[in-house]
């Protein structure tokens, strides 16, 4: 199926996404760029208090956990690449890019898995949160619901579907819908391959009660036992795709393929930003300078100097304001001397928020384009019309 038929209802819903994203955007999220997409620097323990306590509160969250083949997809995929944007929460589920924040300085030190998050909560003390399950291979996703209502104290299933392999469309009718909402569940678990499930919550977070929404393909059979876990040793190792080669072998294409756009890109862009951020360490640089102009329902931000993680607050809270505003968005970056991952993962979710056409950024130079496109965020600098 052409990838824009697959995404076809994700943009129907996009303007609808674009609000509510704006509307819920947190622009002091320590979110950094790796490979064009965005990644909260936390920790296991905060995201698994986050998302509970979204689920107490009945607060949006909308989970994203790029691994290597999620991010690799993202690059020639924008809906896809989209949805991570406009997400909550994005976590890095992948060895090798907690391996690329390493060599980029970037303060996201441990993988932080989407199996490993359900684990941590299906373990969790009481009160327990309730979660539905929606995909997965025929009668996976009731055997997953039994297995976790047999054993765990945190978190309790409410109900399980397993729709079929229709459209996103075809399977966001009433009938599969309603179910989940009757069911009062705080936590929908999809599953149902990361392009489709990731447009599927989006296609439908407008109509879904529950507050947690997250795609989490392979914990539904982890959790029905038809695929086992990797040996902790083998996580830790960044050689979990190894045992899942064993466990699925038809996966070794999809990992062969991502492995060979993966060393292209340490290559071409991971190295070589590097040695940037690197060379800019030993520099000085210029103080980050920003002014604010405010003309109807439109908001300029003039940027200058250098931008690092450190500066950022008086960004975040222009943004924050555009936001509240509704305002159409021009960032001008003529005067800025450098950009780093911090800085580019604001841009990031501010896109996700504004949007693409009601968020423009221009004025680059050739020097600070060239650290957009090796941070893979070069798609940030075109705007569409």
């Amino acid at each position: 199926m052409p990838l824009g038929a697959l995404h076809a209802p994700a943009a129907a819903a996009s303007n609808a996404a674009a609000a509510a994203a704006l509307a819920q955007a947190d622009f002091e999220r320590d979110v950094h760029c790796l490979l064009g997409l965005p990644f909260d620097a936390v920790d296991m323990a905060t995201t698994v208090a986050t998302v509970r306590d979204a689920a107490r509160t009945g607060r949006r969250c909308f989970v994203s956990t790029p691994n290597l083949n999620f991010a690799m997809a993202a690059r020639s995929d924008a809906a896809f690449r989209d949805s991570v944007l406009r997400s909550h929460l994005s976590l890095a589920d992948g060895m090798p890019l907690v391996w690329v924040a390493r060599l980029l300085n970037v303060p996201i030190r441990e993988r932080i898995a989407g199996a490993g998050v359900f684990e941590q909560l299906r373990e969790h003390s009481p009160p327990s949160i309730t979660a539905y399950f929606f995909g997965g291979p025929p009668g996976a996703a009731d055997a997953a619901c039994e297995s976790v209502n047999r054993s765990a104290s945190g978190l309790r299933c409410v109900g399980a579907q397993a729709p079929g392999f229709g459209s996103v469309e075809e399977v966001s009718s009433d009938a599969c819908i309603d179910p989940i909402n009757r069911s009062g569940a705080q936590f929908v678990i999809a599953a149902l391959g990361a392009k489709k499930g990731q447009a599927w919550l989006e296609h439908n977070a407008q109509r879904l009660r529950a507050p947690v929404l997250c795609h989490l393909g392979a914990v539904v059979n982890f959790a029905a036992g038809t695929v086992s876990r990797a040996p902790r040793w083998m996580q830790a190792a960044g050689m979990e795709w190894l045992w899942r080669i064993k466990e699925e072998p038809q996966l070794w294409r999809r990992y062969g393929a991502d492995g060979v756009m993966f060393l292209r890109l340490l290559f071409t862009r991971v190295l070589p930003c590097a040695w940037r951020i690197r060379r800019h360490a030993a520099d000085s640089g210029q103080p980050a300078t920003l002014s604010v102009d405010e003309r109807g329902p439109d908001t300029t931000i003039a940027c200058g100097g250098a931008w690092t993680r450190d500066a950022l607050a008086p960004l975040r809270a222009a943004l924050a304001e555009a936001a509240q505003r509704r305002a159409c968005v021009s960032l001008l970056l003529n005067e800025v001397s450098y950009v780093d991952s911090a800085f580019l993962g604001l841009l990031l979710i501010a896109r996700g928020a504004f949007g693409d056409t009601s968020l423009n950024i221009a004025g680059a130079d050739t020097k600070v384009a060239r650290l957009f496109y090796l941070h893979g965020a070069e798609f940030l600098l075109r705007r569409t019309a």
